[in-house]
C-alpha cells in the first residue's frame, strides 16, 4: 500500500496539474469500489473549480468551490494517471476531464481504494479522520504526545507507531526505516519509551518521510507517480527489505550479524539488534 510519503507525492502531481481548474466531466465507470461512491458524485463536482489539495494521513483531499471535498484513498493498488488516453484504460474507474483538456483517471485493479464526498466545512468529522491522530510532520505531533499516546500502552513500539490513531500516515516501511535510525528496538513497549529516545524518534520520523518525499516515494509494486514517474527512496533503505545483509551503521562488528527480520501484528519488521538498543 502507498504510504504517507507517495501518497504525498500524488497530491503534489495533481496539485500542479489541476488546481483552479474546473471539472467539466467526470465519467464515472463502477461505483463500487471498497466504498461505493456516492449516486450524485458526477452531479455535485462537475462544473466545480478545484480550489486546493490538502493531505490527511493517506487520504488526498479535493476542494472545490462547490462547497464539497473529493476524499480519496489509494488502497492497496489505486494509482491517479494524468493525462490518461480517451480510450478507457484497464481498471480505470473514474476520469475527470478539466476545462483545458486535462484528463485524470483513478486507476484500481483491485478496488480497495475509495472517493468519497464531504462538506469542506465537515472535513474533520469524517468518518475516517475523526479519531485519527496527529500529522507527524505537523506541530502538534511532538516528543510529548508520543509519550502522551504511549502511557500504560504495552504493545510494541514498531505496531504502536503503525496505529493510526496514535500518528496519521505512518506505514511499515517508514516505521522500520525511523526506528532504525533513531537506535530504537521495534520491540520495546511504547509506554517504557524514554524522553530522550522520544526526541530521537520524532525527529527520524520527520526525517526519513522528507527525505522520501524529496526523492518521489518508493516504487513500491503498483505505484508510480501521477505523470507515469517512479520514486526512487528504495535505493535509500537502511533496513527495509536488506534481510541478513551488513547493517549500515556496525559493519563488520563482530557482535552485529547484519539486519534481521520478524513478524509483529502481522506484518515484517526489519531492524539491527546490535545497533537498535535504546528505548
Amino acid at each position: 500500500m502507498p504510504e504517507l510519503p507517495e501518497v504525498e507525492t500524488v497530491m503534489r502531481g495533481m496539485q500542479i496539474a489541476l488546481q483552479d481548474r474546473v471539472i467539466e466531466q467526470t465519467i464515472i465507470r463502477r461505483h463500487d469500489l471498497r466504498w461505493r461512491i456516492p449516486a450524485d458524485f458526477s452531479q455535485q463536482v462537475t462544473g466545480a473549480t478545484i480550489l486546493s489539495f490538502y493531505r490527511r494521513g493517506k487520504y488526498i483531499l479535493i476542494r472545490l468551490s462547490c462547497g464539497q471535498s473529493i476524499v480519496l484513498h489509494l488502497g492497496m493498488s489505486g494509482r491517479v494517471q494524468l493525462d490518461s488516453p480517451k480510450t478507457p484504460q484497464p481498471h480505470e474507474h473514474v476520469v475527470f476531464i478539466t476545462d483545458d483538456g486535462k484528463r485524470c483517471g483513478y486507476i484500481d485493479p483491485r478496488r480497495f481504494g475509495m472517493l468519497d464526498l464531504v462538506p469542506t466545512h465537515e472535513e474533520d468529522t469524517y468518518r475516517a479522520f475523526v479519531k485519527m491522530g496527529p500529522e507527524p510532520l505537523g506541530n502538534q505531533f511532538s516528543p510529548q504526545t508520543l509519550l502522551d499516546a504511549g502511557k500504560g500502552r504495552r504493545t510494541a513500539i514498531k505496531p504502536f507507531l503503525l496505529d493510526q490513531h496514535v500518528v496519521a500516515g505512518l506505514g511499515n516501511i517508514y516505521v522500520c526505516e525511523a526506528l532504525y535510525r533513531a537506535g530504537i528496538a521495534p520491540t520495546i513497549p511504547a509506554c517504557d519509551l524514554k524522553p530522550k529516545a522520544a526526541g530521537a524518534l520524532v525527529r527520524a520520523i520527520r526525517a526519513v518521510l522528507q527525505d522520501a518525499i524529496a526523492a518521489g516515494g518508493s516504487s513500491l509494486k503498483d505505484y508510480v507517480r501521477p505523470e507515469g514517474g517512479l520514486g526512487y527512496f528504495q535505493h535509500a533503505w537502511q533496513v527495509y527489505g536488506k534481510k541478513n545483509q551488513p547493517c549500515p551503521k556496525c559493519p563488520g562488528t563482530p557482535k552485529c550479524a547484519g539486519v534481521q527480520h520478524m513478524t509483529q501484528a502481522g506484518r515484517t519488521t526489519f531492524f539491527c539488534p546490535q545497533h537498535q538498543k535504546n528505548g
